[in-house]
């Protein structure tokens, strides 16, 4: 779908202003059912509005995990009474998430816009190849976090780098992510699936997936703003830097900002993780994993990309909104629209946020890109007052 970017000026502050397709996120989490103390289906669904996004895809880390249309049904009447834009949910890759049992995919198939098990990887690679088999032959895609768990350190709380090392941290080693996607493109190969490789942080991760679409396997994958604009160099011992993947190395993103240039990364998810104060103020060592970014990623990215010339804004409107539409079957209406404030800079402040969850590594930096408005089917879901 052709990017319908326009610009002019803001008729009262006389700022640079941009209109353009509104923002589609497949990898956030709303915690409800379940947690709905760290996130709402209304809450996150203001968040996103308020970020210029009219279309987010929940990941099935929910209680109950919706792993048969029973337990989806709780999620789905949720989202039919509290939702102001498209939620279209996961179902999970296995039942309860444990990685034994691929779920009825032909069941859950219709109300789902993929399968994930998000927040775990498939250990079992004959687990992993029946999933892939299944879902294939339903036509579906398989979204995989890749996480092998014979490769993590008790306690893992950052990347297996420099920081770590010179503050005695456990750290997360590359190869617990790569080594995983490297055995799942030899699966999708083999089995004709449709993959997707969820918030990827490492350069081997970026070269395994350009090889593999270089020899036919149909997968793409995503990154996340913090991935593209942090790394483990600018780690304060704070919950707001720790999430699953962590901050890599800056060769890394290096090799990520290569790997979106050149479309090996297909699309930016920004794997909103809300938690609450007290789950993320214990530092690197004892915070939750996960961050919040539906409100940030725009500004941040336009900010660190864009206005450095790293890439075009055509390019990152792509990436945030048709590319995730194209791949996932998402809905695409000339009314979802955002218009957007590039030339007037402000500080991201937490506490304005209208997610409940507050923790950002962006918190008082200063960024252009601000969201004015977005309109969901012509119709203003957030306004800028």
């Amino acid at each position: 779908m052709k990017q319908r970017i326009s610009y002019g000026k803001n008729n009262k502050s006389g700022a640079d202003v941009v209109v353009c397709p509104a923002f589609c996120d497949v990898h956030v989490h709303f915690r409800e059912p379940g947690r709905p103390d760290k996130e709402t289906i209304a809450s996150g669904c203001r968040a996103a509005a308020a970020g210029g996004y009219t279309c987010v895809c929940p990941m099935p880390n929910l209680n109950p995990v919706p792993d048969s249309p029973a337990t989806l049904a709780r999620e789905l009447e949720i989202i039919s009474r509290d939702s102001c834009i498209d939620v279209i949910p996961y179902a999970s890759i296995t039942l309860g998430r444990k990685g034994l049992q691929v779920v009825d995919v032909a069941a859950l198939k219709g109300s789902v816009v993929a399968f994930s098990d998000d927040g775990s990887g498939v250990q079992d690679e004959r687990v992993m190849r029946r999933a892939m088999e299944t879902i294939a032959a339903e036509g579906c895609i398989l979204a995989a976090h890749c996480e092998d768990n014979s490769l993590l350190v008790p306690g893992g709380c950052i990347h297996d780098g420099a920081y770590a090392r010179r503050n005695g941290l456990p750290g997360i080693s590359s190869e617990s992510e790569w080594l995983q996607i490297e055995r799942d493109l030899r699966l999708a190969g083999e089995v004709g699936c449709a993959y997707h490789v969820c918030h990827i942080s490492t350069a081997q991760s970026v070269d395994l997936i350009r090889r593999a679409k270089d020899r036919g396997v149909d997968v793409t994958c995503e990154t996340g703003p913090h991935y593209l604009t942090l790394c483990e160099d600018d780690l304060r011992d704070e919950g707001r830097f720790k999430m699953n993947p962590p901050l890599r190395s800056a060769a890394d993103r290096a090799a990520l900002l290569e790997g979106l240039k050149d479309g090996t990364i297909d699309m930016i998810a920004t794997d909103h993780a809300p938690h609450t104060a007290e789950e993320k103020s214990k530092g690197l060592r004892g915070s939750l994993m996960g961050v919040v970014g539906l409100e940030t990623a725009f500004p941040v990215l336009y900010t660190a990309l864009v206005r450095k010339g790293e890439i075009s804004l055509e390019k990152l409107v792509s990436l945030m909104s048709s590319a995730p539409r194209e791949r996932f079957r998402l809905p695409q209406r000339e009314g979802d629209r955002v218009t957007i404030d590039i030339s007037t800079p402000r500080i991201i402040d937490s506490a304005e946020f209208l997610s409940q969850g507050r923790s950002t590594p962006f918190d008082g930096l200063q960024v252009y890109g601000r969201v004015l408005k977005t309109e969901y089917n012509n119709k203003t879901i957030y306004e800028v007052k």
